[in-house]
């Protein structure tokens, strides 16, 4: 695992630099790390060039993201050189897709961690034996495991589908130079692992599963990640426990396909069944999950959105394109007319619900006509967000040799052109905004000035959607981040709006 003599000594308890790349699921995976560091007596810190260890997770999903991390990667090895740095630990996607590659061309690297070899952050770092808690204060919230009574088997299932598809080929990763090709990454935290948050005290990722079966032709994180896992359904109640019992207000449900969840483990609506015990917790606020399969959206899974106050009224289903010929050549089926009748049950379901899409353009073999079907649907579906990828040829997947490859430049107009149809969609959407009043987690003073605070609604998922900045703080001389204010809608934009303190929730 680590390629280098060089050690770092855990007696002074090192201090070690985390940067993490990528989506959410990256991040619990960091946060996996930082713990089981921390656990092992080293010391967090957010100034790299203070570190002696520094870790770099990966994303590898697209092109873009693959440059980033290589980018990220060379920016951090200079700190070898000019700063204190002693070891450079390169993580996630990419080493499961070019590990060789890196040690190679990237001789600054001293080791590697693939994403299902987390645990395999404590040899990387020289820190393989735990050291005595030191009272410390870190920059991060550390994640307690919560009450070893609440542990059940650990064994890891797959589901028949993910069997299927192993035999199929669908996880073949023969020809790259990754992370151990010929063992999948089966690695799944639960709530007995060390975990440090770094998404502050209010708000929370909770992974409840990793892998993935579908076949998706343009992705190949089923390759990265592995086969469909699901947590115990026990482990993930002890975990969203633990963390409202130490504040946290909103829990952020995640995985490659939540609403697979439990599948693997003979539950029927596992992901319903969750949401419904989840709710149950005191002195949560809001409960939202990322990444639902348009197929797998079932009466009961609406049905316990509507239920309960706390799940939010918020949706966010990946489809991807909506002409026929292209979903078929995706493999992921459906068409535009299907997907109407989908959104129309949700919204019949949940009134009020926001929902969110992304759409991938320039799939090879895209044609002018399946660009407007796309375009015809978008106008008739009305999504709250969307966001729309260019297509990315990945070495690997299935869409890589396929013919008839859109051209640049016409991938670049068409997403443009999505783009800013939406952008009227929304613009007249967020209108009926003004004069609503609603709950705002109040996050902090804007980037862009001092004169505005910014936040987020239920309807706005962390990070990804629009953002509600405050311009009148009401009966308050000052706000506290993280808390929930009633706020009153007075301005609305493209994508954003603007409201005035009304009060503490």
């Amino acid at each position: 695992m680590i390629d280098s003599e060089q050690s770092v000594s855990s007696s002074s308890r090192p201090k070690v630099g985390f940067v993490s790349l990528g989506c959410p699921k990256n991040l619990v995976d960091s946060e996996v790390m930082m713990g089981l560091l921390d656990s092992a007596g080293a010391q967090m810190t957010n100034d790299a060039s203070e570190a002696e260890i520094l870790v770099v997770n990966t994303c590898s999903f697209i092109d873009k993201a693959k440059q980033e991390s290589v980018d990220t990667i060379l920016e951090m090895a200079q700190h070898k050189v000019d700063g204190k740095a002693r070891r450079l630990i390169v993580a996630g996607c990419l080493v499961e897709r070019y590990r060789d590659e890196i040690r190679k061309n990237i001789p600054e690297v001293d080791a590697v961690v693939g994403t299902g070899e987390l645990e395999a952050i404590l040899a990387a770092a020289g820190l393989s034996k735990p050291a005595p808690v030191i009272s410390e204060p870190s920059p991060f919230t550390i994640l307690t495991a919560a009450e070893a009574a609440a542990a059940t088997a650990t064994s890891i299932e797959f589901r028949a589908e993910g069997d299927l598809r192993e035999q199929q080929g669908r996880f073949s990763r023969s020809e790259w130079d990754g992370a151990e090709s010929s063992a999948l990454p089966q690695y799944l935290y639960d709530h007995t692992t060390p975990r440090l948050l770094a998404t502050g005290k209010t708000s929370a990722y909770i992974k409840i599963a990793e892998g993935c079966d579908h076949p998706c032709a343009f992705c190949v994180i089923p390759n990265l990640r592995g086969k469909f896992r699901s947590r115990r359904f026990e482990s993930v109640v002890a975990e969203a426990e633990s963390l409202v019992a130490q504040g946290v207000r909103e829990i952020v449900l995640i995985g490659q396909d939540t609403t697979c969840y439990g599948e693997d483990m003979g539950l029927k609506d596992g992901l319903a069944q969750l949401l419904d015990r989840l709710a149950q917790i005191p002195d949560l606020k809001w409960l939202r999950f990322l990444y639902a399969y348009p197929n797998k959206i079932t009466g009961k899974l609406l049905e316990t959105i509507a239920k309960h106050d706390k799940i939010v009224k918020y949706l966010d289903v990946p489809l991807q394109h909506a002409a026929g010929p292209v979903l078929k050549s995706m493999k992921r089926g459906a068409n535009a007319d299907i997907f109407l009748k989908t959104v129309a049950k949700v919204r019949e379901a949940v009134p009020g619900i926001a929902l969110r899409t992304s759409f991938i353009v320039g799939f090879p073999g895209e044609t002018e006509e399946d660009f407007e079907t796309l375009c015809n649907f978008v106008r008739a579906a009305k999504f709250d967000w969307l966001g729309v990828f260019t297509y990315s040829d990945e070495e690997g997947s299935k869409a890589f040799d396929f013919g008839e490859k859109v051209p640049p430049r016409v991938i670049e107009q068409r997403r443009k052109k999505l783009m800013k149809l939406q952008q009227g969609i929304s613009k007249k959407a967020k209108q009926n905004w003004v004069g609503r009043e609603l709950d705002v987690l109040v996050e902090g003073e804007s980037e862009e000035t001092p004169l505005l605070w910014e936040g987020r609604s239920e309807f706005h998922a962390p990070e990804i959607d629009g953002t509600v900045y405050i311009n009148d703080f009401g009966p308050f001389e000052e706000l506290t981040p993280g808390r929930f204010y009633r706020c009153e809608i007075t301005e609305a934009h493209d994508y954003d709006v603007v409201a005035r303190i009304v009060s503490e929730v």
